[in-house]
């Protein structure tokens, strides 16, 4: 299938070699550093993105972690796939797109570089005057809109998100356009709370610690649980919260929590709650084209905003500072950007 990650290729230089660029690189859990790397020229069907704004997605997170490598990845690895750019160079076979157009990019991975080859089904391309800090974003809005349409939401239904992070500030946003009758969503930290009562949520409730059982703080305005609980969070352990605040014939869409879960998951109190759980990524290219195009769309027209998430800017020489701040977190970090083009 199309959808897997295209991973960035790169012919590894000595630095100050010509036509190089810098790229970043995992060496190991909580070590990334710069190389470089030949500027790479696209093939007949490709294009070139000169990178401005690579986003630190919670994947690349666990990622720099080491809780995520058994599953998708070794070491050393290239992460980095919330792109913002321009496309400098077009190949010969490619139709419709041309040197200038700003893109947003999905699918792709190794994009804190200055450059990456990709294909055409891997990018959008956004109005000239469009802000290419905006752009990045727009990455992840495919998976949340398909997590609004499984969810099934209407008038009737009581929706919680649990988590405020970037994701889950974008989820808020979106899910509040399916007109649910609650929109509850929990947070650690106040300043995220904050941002969700403006997007839209109907009850916010500032979860105490991360060990806390979401219920024990909004059991008492919803002692019945939830129609709809989407879990955004990192930590797999998260879905056995989740699967709690559950009411009986709900649906679990689980845009974050794939991580591992160490904890024990009881199978048959989802048997007994007649639970249904789901995951998120579109299974067809053309699903994930279709939510590509509405994304580009509703930022366009202004029903989601990202600049108020972005906390921290950092160059892409100072990788290794902007993941530490990443990796903190706390009630100041929400949305930390890479500059590649600086």
């Amino acid at each position: 299938m199309t959808t897997k990650m295209e991973m960035a290729e790169f012919e590894w230089v000595e630095k100050g070699t010509p036509n190089s660029q810098k790229v970043a690189v995992l060496n190991k859990p909580y070590d990334i550093s710069i190389r470089y790397a030949r500027i790479p020229e696209p093939g007949d069907g490709e294009v070139r993105v000169k990178i401005k704004w690579v986003g630190i997605c919670g994947s690349d997170l666990e990622a720099y972690r080491g809780t995520r490598a058994p599953e998708f990845m070794s070491l050393p690895s290239r992460l980095g796939h919330e792109v913002a750019g321009v496309i400098d160079k077009v190949g010969s076979n490619v139709v419709g797109l041309k040197e200038g157009d700003k893109v947003v990019c999905r699918y792709v991975w190794g994009a804190f570089a200055q450059y990456i080859v990709c294909k055409p089904f891997n990018l959008k391309v956004l109005p000239a005057d469009f802000p290419l800090e905006e752009i990045s974003l727009i990455e992840i809005l495919p998976g949340v809109i398909h997590t609004a349409e499984l969810a099934q939401i209407d008038q009737s239904k009581n929706v919680l998100i649990m988590g405020q992070g970037v994701s889950g500030l974008v989820l808020t946003q979106v899910i509040k356009l399916y007109s649910p009758k609650n929109l509850v969503v929990t947070d650690l930290y106040e300043k995220k709370l904050n941002l969700a009562r403006k997007y839209g949520a109907t009850h916010t409730y500032r979860i105490p610690t991360p060990d806390t059982p979401t219920m024990d703080v909004v059991g008492k305005d919803f002692p019945d649980g939830f129609d709809v609980v989407i879990p955004c969070l990192l930590e797999g352990d998260g879905i056995v919260d989740a699967i709690e605040c559950c009411s009986t014939g709900a649906r679990i869409v689980m845009y974050g929590c794939i991580g591992v879960c160490n904890k024990p998951l009881d199978f048959f109190k989802v048997h007994r709650k007649r639970l249904e759980i789901y995951s998120t990524e579109p299974r067809r290219d053309i699903d994930m084209r279709r939510f590509f195009q509405e994304a580009v769309e509703m930022v366009q027209d202004g029903l989601i905003t990202t600049s108020e998430m972005v906390t921290h800017k950092i160059p892409l020489d100072k990788i290794d500072e902007a993941f530490r701040i990443r990796n903190q977190g706390g009630p100041e970090t929400i949305h930390v950007l890479v500059d590649c083009g600086g």
